[in-house]
C-alpha cells in the first residue's frame, strides 16, 4: 500500500503537466495574454508621451531666444510705431470705401463711365489730401523696419556661420574654419540709429494732429443720406484716432530694449497668443489660441448634430424599432465608420459645401443676416461631416449601454402601468446614462482628433472665430490643431522652432484627451454613486 501512494502522486503530477505548456497552466497563459496586452498599451502610451515631450521640449527655449532677438534688434520697437500706422491705414481704407460706395450709386443711377469720373472729381482733393497725410508715417516705419530687419538677419547669419565654424573645428578641419570670414554685427548700433530718429516720428504726429482737424473742417457733402452718414462716421473715427495718438507715442518713448524676456514670456505667448504666423520676414508667432478656438468651434458644431442623432437613433433602435427596422438601420449607420475620412472630405468639398452655399442664396433665407455665404469651406461644413463620422461611434456604444440595462427594470416599470415612453425616459435612459456619457465623450474624442476632413473642409483660415457675431460664427473658415500639424509638419526643417511648435500643439491635443477621459471617469463615478 505504501508504494501505491507515490504512484498516484506521480500520475497526478503527470496529468497536471500535460495540461500545461512549457510549465504554464491555461490560467497562466490567459493572464499573460491579457496582461501582455495591457503592458503593450502602457508601453506604447509611454513612448508616445516621451516622443512628444522629446521633440517639443526645446520649443520654449527657442521661442524665448526668438522673442529676445525680436526685442534686441529693435523690431518690437518699430512694431509699436506700426500700430499707429495700421490704425491710420484702416482709417484711410474706410474713407476709400465711401468713395467706392459713391461710385456704385452713381453707376446704379444710370451714369456712364465718363460721367461717374467727372462726378468723383469734384471732391477728389479731400481724399487725396488725407491719403497724402498717411504717407510720411508709412515711409518712416518702412525705413525703420528695413534697418532693424536687415540687422536682425545679418546677426542670425553671423550666428549660423559661427556655429558652422565650430563644427569644422570639432571635425578637425581647421583650415576651412580659418577661411570663413565672419563679420560681427552690433544690434545696438543699428537700433540706436533708429532710436535717434524718434523725434521725426513725434514730428509726424504733430503734423497729423494739426492737419486732420483742418481737413475735416470742410468734408464733402452728398445728396445721398447713406454717404453723409458714412462721412460723419469717418469724422468720428478720425477724432478717435487723434485721441489715441498720445498713447501710441507713450508706447514708443517708454519702450525698454533691456527689459528681459524669460521662459515665462515664451510660455504665455504660446498659450495666450492670438497669432500663428510662420515664414514671416518680420517675426514668426506661435500662438495656439486661433487653432484651439477653431478646433473647439468645429467640435461643438459636430457634437450638436451627432449627440441627438446618435443617441436618439440608439434609443429608437434598441427600444422601439421592429426587427426589420433594426436590420436596416444598424448596418447602415455602422457602415459609415468604414468610409475613409478622405472620401468624406472630398464629398464635403464637391457636394456638401457647395450645397450649403447654394441654399444660403435662396431668397426665402435672405432675412438671415449672414446669408448668403461667401465661403463654401467653413466650420459648419467641417462640423457637419465630422458629425457624420461621430454618429456610428456614439450609436454603437450608446446601444450597448442600453442593452446592458436589465430586462427586469423594463418589465417592472411596465407592470406598474408606465407607458413605453415613460419607461424609456425615466428608467432605461437614466440607468444607461453612464454608458451614454462614455459614448458621447468617445465621439467627441473622435471629432477632436480627426484630421483629413477639417484639413479639406474647414477653410484653413488662421483667425480666432468671432463668437460675438452669434450663429454666423459657425459659417466662418477656421483652422484646427490637427489640421495645422498635417498641413505644415511635412514642410518644416527638422529641429527648427516651427518643427518643435507643431509637436507642442500635438502635446496640447494629448493633454486635452487625457483631461476629457479624466472628466468622463469623474462623471461616471459620481453618477454611479448617486444611483447607488
Amino acid at each position: 500500500m505504501e508504494t501505491d501512494v507515490p504512484d498516484q502522486e506521480n500520475r497526478y503530477d503527470l496529468s497536471t503537466r500535460r495540461k500545461s505548456f512549457l510549465g504554464f497552466t491555461k490560467d497562466d497563459l490567459l493572464k499573460g495574454l491579457f496582461g501582455g496586452n495591457a503592458f503593450v498599451s502602457i508601453l506604447v502610451l509611454s513612448l508616445i508621451t516621451l516622443f512628444l515631450f522629446k521633440e517639443g521640449a526645446g520649443f520654449f527655449g527657442q521661442y524665448r531666444d526668438s522673442l529676445r532677438l525680436y526685442r534686441l534688434s529693435g523690431l518690437e520697437y518699430v512694431e509699436t510705431m506700426r500700430q499707429e500706422q495700421d490704425a491710420l491705414s484702416a482709417l484711410n481704407r474706410y474713407l476709400n470705401s465711401i468713395r467706392t460706395l459713391q461710385s456704385e450709386k452713381l453707376v446704379d443711377s444710370g451714369m456712364d463711365f465718363m460721367q461717374v469720373k467727372a462726378a468723383l472729381r469734384t471732391d477728389e482733393d479731400f481724399y487725396y489730401a488725407f491719403e497724402d497725410l498717411a504717407m510720411p508715417l508709412r515711409d518712416f516705419v518702412l525705413e525703420a523696419n528695413d534697418i532693424v530687419g536687415t540687422a536682425r538677419d545679418s546677426y542670425v547669419e553671423m550666428l549660423d556661420l559661427k556655429a558652422h565654424r565650430q563644427n569644422l573645428l570639432d571635425a578637425g578641419r581647421d583650415a576651412e574654419a580659418e577661411a570663413l570670414k565672419i563679420t560681427e554685427v552690433d544690434l545696438a548700433l543699428f537700433f540706436n540709429l533708429v532710436k535717434s530718429r524718434e523725434s521725426e516720428f513725434l514730428e509726424i504726429n504733430r503734423t497729423l494732429e494739426a492737419a486732420i482737424p483742418q481737413l475735416l473742417a470742410e468734408p464733402p457733402v452728398y445728396d445721398d443720406l447713406e454717404l453723409n452718414a458714412k462721412m460723419e462716421r469717418f469724422q468720428e473715427l478720425a477724432a478717435m484716432f487723434l485721441e489715441e495718438v498720445p498713447d501710441f507715442e507713450s508706447k514708443v518713448t517708454g519702450w525698454d530694449r533691456e527689459q528681459p524676456i524669460g521662459m515665462g514670456n515664451a510660455l504665455t505667448s504660446f498659450i495666450f497668443g492670438r497669432d500663428w504666423v510662420t515664414n514671416s520676414s518680420i517675426q514668426d508667432w506661435y500662438g495656439i489660441v486661433p487653432l484651439f478656438t477653431g478646433s473647439l468651434l468645429v467640435a461643438l458644431i459636430a457634437m450638436g448634430f451627432a449627440v441627438p442623432l446618435g443617441v436618439g437613433a440608439a434609443i429608437y433602435v434598441n427600444q422601439a424599432a421592429s426587427r426589420m427596422e433594426q436590420n436596416i438601420i444598424k448596418p447602415y449607420i455602422e457602415f459609415i465608420s468604414a468610409i475613409p475620412s478622405v472620401v468624406i472630405g472630398f464629398f464635403g468639398i464637391a457636394v456638401f459645401g457647395t450645397l450649403v452655399r447654394e441654399i444660403s442664396n435662396w431668397e426665402a433665407l435672405s432675412w438671415i443676416s449672414f446669408f448668403p455665404l461667401s465661403e463654401r469651406l467653413n466650420g459648419f461644413t467641417a462640423g457637419g461631416l465630422l458629425a457624420l463620422m461621430a454618429i456610428p461611434t456614439i450609436f454603437t456604444l450608446a446601444e450597448d449601454a442600453l442593452n446592458n440595462v436589465p430586462l427586469s427594470y423594463k418589465e417592472a416599470s411596465m407592470a406598474m402601468g408606465s407607458t413605453r415612453l415613460q419607461t424609456i425616459v425615466r428608467i432605461i435612459v437614466p440607468t444607461a446614462l453612464s454608458g451614454i456619457i462614455s459614448a458621447v465623450l468617445l465621439g467627441f474624442g473622435r471629432v477632436v482628433g480627426e484630421t483629413m476632413v477639417v484639413l479639406l473642409c474647414a477653410g484653413n483660415r488662421i483667425e480666432i472665430p468671432r463668437f460675438t457675431e452669434g450663429l454666423g460664427v459657425v459659417f466662418e473658415p477656421v483652422h484646427t490643431m490637427t489640421g495645422i500639424i498635417a498641413q505644415e509638419l511635412g514642410e518644416v526643417v527638422h529641429g527648427s522652432i516651427h518643427y518643435r511648435a507643431l509637436f507642442v500643439v500635438g502635446l496640447v491635443l494629448f493633454i486635452i484627451s487625457l483631461l476629457i477621459n479624466y472628466v468622463a471617469q469623474k462623471i461616471v463615478i459620481k453618477f454611479q454613486i448617486s444611483r447607488g
